[in-house]
């Protein structure tokens, strides 16, 4: 007799001694009956209220189970749930466990009001848009935290997912997607298996996802499905070294169902919840197993799983909210079975208890997520070798000590080298088809032929590179060097974009060289980081300024020396104004005084002025002046020197728009994209030249635009780093520097080799690349400055370097002019203000008291023709000029008794006038 039979006499014997019979809550039980599943979960339903109310034997409530078979079908399903609503009037039902028969039976529970609790993991069936839906399992979704974490852990790049057809599987499909974006890998393909579909279909859609690169799968489908897909997987050898199988949580659950399992699935890895081990959990296993056996002798199956152990607990949750709800309404007589299901329901969709599957916490009808374990399949076991739990920030070897990373890994084959995840779906070939461009500069890429094997070597900056980075790679890479050439391999088969394009059409695998990272090349291919430095610029020949005839000039700027040309005649006419009424060497004939003024301002320049100033604002000028001059002369002498004692080179060009409007030639290289680039800065086809060669491009440059060569040449950076350094002191690069984004490797688009090798390409560059350059392009000090462009040598002054000197000279020479001008307005302030003279008259008197020397001996001396005045009549001929000459003493040194101006003067002018009329 089995013990739920005795437990329940025994209730029943309880039941009558006291008096007061338990009551019966009807419950709906919809199972697979005749499946493994639906046998373990009626013993684990059975065994849970047996073992519930032995522990609460004082209970008034008692789960009175209604068993329905679905017969393994949606309607069945649906019929038998409708069943026990409508005619038993069950208070909840229990089941199905698949999401398909659950969706059904969940839109009778709606209407009908009736609490269905099920296992149905599918996203689409959601407790919060279905209120009568309790999921006594985790939402499928959660299951692809722990899946991306260790596809993330292992740097997969693609993946290709394999479901079955149905709710459980079209579920997980838009949420697998949306997870594999967040960690940047790709879904590459998508297989649906029907679960009628046939052995060959199988057979045939395996063989097309073989010849794909992608070798990581994830598989979620349920046991009978996943069984017929395994061995199929192994027939046509994709359960060998290379491939990398994920199974969902639902699969590794039941795995003990497979069929051969030590045979089909070594490598696997699966992840499943965890639940922690414990005494209580050991019992029922042990208990189970000896119930199972007794109610199904001739069945083999022994094992208990997860589903099986929270649907024990489920039923001890819905038992404990029966007893709940049965007290708090303080009677046996009840108020209708509707009233008991929506009491039952808003007990049931929250509520925590600690079971034997551990805590179990059901929160708005789902059950909270708990931690995952990862484990891997060897034998005919499942080796436990990681953990993930939200609050593992990814996944650990422990969950103890929340140590980082996985346990070792057995991979399918037997392997322990971890899978890149992917192979380059060559046809019929064993390596990879690498294509280069040959032809052109050696230094970058070259081929030598042995003549007698016609075996092909690559040498060069751009092969040794892509060897290291190859190196730097984590898994083995197989590749072979295919130049591109014509048929008789004498000259490269087209242009770099024609190589490019090649690829994209499938006449390689990759290619390598110096290949320039462009836009519309991205748009065919994928390209690597780059590891040249980028850019475009142009290089021009350089001439040795110190053979110049004018060099002498070069010191200072051309605005310097029309500025301090224009302020040694400002400062000469100063001191001239200053000078000319009180020294005699300040006189004279008008071009006697002009060349005074000159002489005196410029002989400052050498200190060579021989003329004694007498004014002491002319002094302060002129002290100030020299001073300047000082500067001047200092500053000119040292960078003069500097010019004729260091190499100066000079670039011939320095703006590629003077070429373009001389209508000079430009050179290129043959086959380069610079062709279209100055094409699109104004260049027309008759300006351009191209080349193949650093000699070409010497010779070429020698020449001139005149002689049928270029004057200049356009290039990328990496290439003129060697021409410069190949011809040192001849040529030099001159900006702007055009941005490219550099040399790069590429591949066919979406090819998973490009984030490895962009990877490696990192590490070169940190390692190895300083040597590799050092190697094959070895530059002297004195050329690398020349790829400096400003550097190279030193301008002459400017303007802006002297701006204080000129002001202060500036100032100072305005300051004493306009001292000057005020002080003689001053002294002559009565002609200024009189009013019996016309303007006119007023200023020639003031031009020829200027013009009067003052005696230092205390005298002024009015010259002859100091005042002239001519009137005409008309009726009389003009008089002759009036000529007056006078001696005064003064005894005041600088004020004469008869100042320019005086009333003697101006009467006499009244005089001559009065006589005239």
């Amino acid at each position: 007799m089995s013990p739920t039979l005795i437990f329940l006499l025994a209730m029943s014997l309880f039941a009558v001694n006291n008096g007061n019979p338990n009551i019966e809550i009807k419950i709906g039980v919809i199972l697979d009956m005749d499946s493994n599943v639906g046998k373990m979960s009626k013993t684990c339903i059975s065994m849970a209220i047996a073992d519930f109310y032995r522990k609460h034997d004082n209970y008034t409530t008692i789960i009175d189970p209604y068993y329905r078979d679905s017969k393994q079908d949606n309607v069945q399903a649906a019929s038998a749930a409708l069943d026990l609503m409508k005619n038993i009037q069950v208070t909840a039902i229990i089941g199905p466990m698949t999401s398909s028969q659950a969706d059904f039976v969940i839109d009778l529970g709606n209407k009908l009001k009736v609490p269905v609790i099920s296992p149905a993991a599918s996203p689409s069936l959601s407790p919060t848009n279905n209120v009568y839906f309790i999921r006594s399992a985790h939402d499928s979704t959660l299951q692809l935290k722990p899946i991306t974490e260790l596809i993330k852990h292992f740097r997969w790049s693609e993946v290709v997912f394999m479901y079955e057809d149905g709710e459980y599987g079209r579920g997980l499909v838009p949420y697998l997607s949306d997870a594999m974006m967040n960690i940047g890998t790709k879904v590459t393909y998508q297989t649906v298996i029907y679960p009628s579909v046939s052995d060959d279909w199988i057979l045939a859609e395996l063989y097309k996802l073989k010849t794909m690169q992608t070798r990581v799968f994830v598989v979620h489908a349920l046991p009978d499905l996943a069984s017929r897909l395994f061995k199929k997987v192994n027939e046509v050898g994709m359960m060998d070294e290379g491939y990398v199988w994920i199974i969902t949580e639902g699969l590794t659950n039941q795995l003990h169902y497979l069929d051969h399992k030590e045979d089909l699935m070594q490598g696997v890895i699966g992840v499943n919840s965890y639940i922690p081990n414990s005494g209580e959990l050991f019992d029922f296993k042990r208990r189970w197993k000896r119930e199972f056996r007794s109610r199904y002798p001739e069945d083999d199956v022994t094992e208990l799983d997860m589903s099986g152990i929270r649907l024990y607990d489920t039923v001890f949750g819905l038992a404990m909210a029966l007893e709940k709800i049965q007290k708090e309404k303080g009677d046996s007589d009840g108020t209708g079975a509707l009233n008991m299901r929506t009491r039952l329901l808003s007990s049931i969709r929250n509520f925590r208890f600690d079971g034997i599957s551990g805590d179990f916490n059901m929160i708005n009808g789902q059950l909270q997520s708990s931690v995952y374990e990862i484990v891997n399949i060897i034998g005919s076991g499942e080796n436990t070798i990681g953990f993930w739990s939200p609050e593992i920030d990814g996944i650990s070897k422990k969950l103890s000590n929340n140590t980082k990373g996985l346990k070792p890994v057995t991979w399918p084959g037997g392997s322990h080298v971890i899978p890149k995840g992917w192979e380059i779906p060559v046809s019929n070939k064993n390596m990879l088809r690498v294509g280069v461009r040959v032809g052109g500069f050696d230094q970058f890429i070259d081929e030598h032929i042995d003549p007698e094997t016609g075996q092909i070597t690559m040498t060069g900056f751009c092969v040794d590179v892509f060897n290291a980075v190859v190196d730097e790679l984590p898994y083995a890479f197989k590749f072979e060097f295919v130049p591109f050439v014509t048929s008789d391999g004498k000259k490269p088969a087209g242009s770099y974009d024609d190589l490019v394009f090649n690829l994209s059409a499938g006449g390689n695998d990759a290619v390598a060289g110096d290949i320039t990272i462009l836009a519309h090349r991205s748009d065919r291919v994928a390209f690597t980081l780059p590891y040249t430095e980028a850019g475009v610029s142009l290089v021009v020949p350089i001439k040795d300024e110190r053979k110049s005839a004018w060099i002498f000039l070069k010191p200072l700027e051309k605005e310097l020396w029309i500025t301090t040309g224009a302020f040694f005649i400002y400062t000469g006419i100063v001191v001239w104004v200053i000078e000319h009424r009180v020294n005699e060497e300040f006189r004279g004939a008008p071009h006697k005084q002009v060349g005074m003024l000159l002489w005196f301002s410029f002989s400052t320049l050498v200190y060579a002025h021989r003329e004694k100033l007498i004014s002491n604002l002319s002094r302060f000028v002129v002290i100030v002046w020299v001073f300047v001059v000082l500067v001047l002369t200092s500053s000119y002498t040292a960078s003069l020197t500097s010019m004729l004692t260091v190499q100066k080179l000079r670039p011939t060009y320095t703006d590629i728009n003077e070429i373009k409007r001389n209508g000079e030639s430009i050179g290129y290289q043959d086959g380069s994209f610079v062709r279209d680039m100055l094409i699109r800065m104004g260049f027309n086809d008759t300006q351009l030249k191209g080349y193949s060669t650093f000699e070409q491009y010497h010779d070429a440059l020698e020449l001139g635009s005149q002689n049928g060569g270029v004057s200049a040449i356009m290039e990328e950076l990496p290439y003129i780093r060697v021409f410069v350094a190949k011809y040192c002191n001849m040529y030099t690069m001159r900006g702007p520097i055009h941005k490219t984004a550099g040399f790069g490797f590429a591949f066919p688009v979406g090819s998973p080799l490009v984030h490895d090798v962009s990877k490696a390409i990192l590490q070169v560059t940190e390692k190895q690349m300083m040597n590799i350059t050092n190697h094959w392009f070895k530059e002297d000090a004195n050329c690398d400055q020349q790829l400096k462009g400003p550097q190279m040598k030193t301008e002459g002054f400017g303007l802006n370097s002297f701006k204080g000197v000129f002001l202060i000279a500036g100032l100072s020479s305005t300051s004493a002019l306009l001292i000057f001008v005020l002080r003689f307005l001053y002294q002559n302030r009565e002609m200024l203000v009189s009013q019996d003279h016309s303007v006119s008259q007023k200023l020639l008197v003031m031009v020829e008291t200027f013009d009067v020397l003052r005696d230092n001996k205390s005298k002024t001396t009015i010259p002859k023709g100091a005042v002239h005045v001519e009137s005409h009549n008309n009726n009389s001929p003009a008089i002759s000029v009036f000529h007056q000459e006078a001696e005064v003493f003064s005894q005041d040194e600088e004020f004469s008794s008869t100042q320019p101006g005086s009333p003697l003067v101006l009467d006499t002018i009244q005089v001559v006038q009065t006589t005239t009329n």
